[in-house]
């Protein structure tokens, strides 16, 4: 992402750089986390006028003035500013830190949406009755549907994917995530199988650096794209389109693996997740195994069966 060049009109683009290129340099932000801080800070600029000289009580009505946003919007744009003052009282831009004042709100982290399995298996019907033939488009797309759901790959890790990733042999992908993390990702069987057809296409060139190559053959196919080509491939497979995207593969994955047993430290590696809390999300989905996994196997349950 290009920085752009201060304005002269308002100081506090400089130190909007300044902060952005720390979050690039120190913490491995991605281009989508930076972009993200930088609109809402702009958008903080552009409601209490330039940030190094605003007061505790203009940052106390930001509440009113974003009222209207969902509690999480609120919640990272304040993050931000927190995150944004805190750098400015380090690197000298401000001598006092106006970000207690901020709004705290609190908000609910929502429940996945999820694809049962019935769900799945039409999508799978669909694509893989598309893929019999020598369509290259219609095998791209099967083996984007394994990846997202085979392997739990964020839309981003895996419409970036380097052919360089794929090994020639060993069944693991090596992805790129968040902040420029790196995890092995196995990939199985059926996944391979489809993977290995596709890189085997007579019509796709060898020398393209992506597994998915854009048409120009120098990028990769793009997340909008992706998710076009799950909601066509939902509508086709008799599913609701707006029920299915990337992500709700992703969480679909992780939903079923506990289903099967997984632990949750393995999914928390699978997902390439930085904190366990968020790989918890899941366990809610499991809640009817769970209880029956209680009654059937401890104590006072085996107790009260023998009354």
């Amino acid at each position: 992402m290009a920085d752009r060049p201060p304005d002269p009109a308002r100081p506090s683009r400089a130190a909007i750089a300044a902060f952005l290129a720390m979050l690039g340099a120190t913490r491995g932000a991605a281009a989508n986390t930076l972009g993200a801080y930088r609109g809402d800070l702009e958008q903080a600029e552009a409601a209490l006028g330039d940030l190094l000289k605003a007061e505790p009580a203009a940052l106390a009505a930001l509440g009113a003035h974003w009222a209207a946003l969902a509690p999480a919007s609120l919640a990272r744009k304040c993050s931000a500013l927190r995150q944004f003052y805190g750098f400015c009282v380090d690197d000298g831009w401000r001598r006092d830190d106006p970000s207690a004042a901020l709004p705290r709100p609190v908000p609910r982290r929502p429940l996945p949406r999820i694809l049962s399995h019935a769900m799945v298996d039409a999508l799978f019907a669909r694509a893989e009755a598309d893929a019999a033939g020598e369509d290259p488009a219609a095998l791209r797309l099967l083996v984007l549907l394994e990846l997202l759901y085979g392997s739990g790959l964020r839309a981003s890790e895996l419409v970036s994917l380097p052919r360089a990733a794929v090994p020639r042999d060993a069944p693991f992908l090596t992805v790129t995530g968040k902040g420029g993390q790196q995890r092995m990702v196995p990939i199985g069987h059926r996944a391979r199988q489809a993977l290995s057809r596709w890189l085997r296409l007579p019509a796709r060139d060898a020398r393209a650096r992506f597994v998915f190559p854009s048409r120009g053959r120098t990028g990769h196919l793009t997340r909008v794209r992706l998710f076009q080509l799950l909601r066509d491939l939902a509508l086709r497979a008799g599913l609701a389109p707006e029920c299915v995207s990337p992500h709700v593969l992703r969480h679909a994955f992780a939903t079923h693996l506990l289903e099967g047993g997984a632990d949750l430290r393995v999914l928390q590696t699978l997902l390439g997740h930085a904190d366990i809390a968020t790989t918890q999300i899941y366990t809610h989905v499991d809640a009817a195994r769970l209880v029956a996994l209680v009654n059937a196997r401890h104590p006072l349950a085996r107790r009260a069966d023998e009354r």
